[in-house]
């Protein structure tokens, strides 16, 4: 599971680096609609599981949905296909 996390954690600041990148070059509109909430919102899910205890029977929920979300990169080169739902 810190494999997992560690690896959300990565995503989120490679993401927001690329987010702001766009930001700078073109203005802060060019990112109006964009899934920088959604990226937010995923850092938050894995500082809850990070701080939840595993006996917490929200644990398991939780965990499946980190594995959903990172789902979402699973052409990066670090993702584990053992992290798949």
């Amino acid at each position: 599971m810190d494999d997992l996390l560690k690896f959300i954690h990565a995503r989120y600041e490679e993401d927001n680096h690329a987010y702001a990148e766009v930001a700078y070059r073109f203005g802060g509109e060019a990112i109006l609609g964009s899934h920088l909430p959604m990226l937010d919102l995923i850092e938050m899910l894995a500082r809850d599981c990070e701080a939840m205890d595993p006996a917490d029977p929200r644990f398991v929920g939780l965990t499946y949905t980190l594995r959903v979300l990172a789902q979402s990169y699973d052409e990066h080169p670090e993702y584990r296909e053992a992290w798949r739902p």
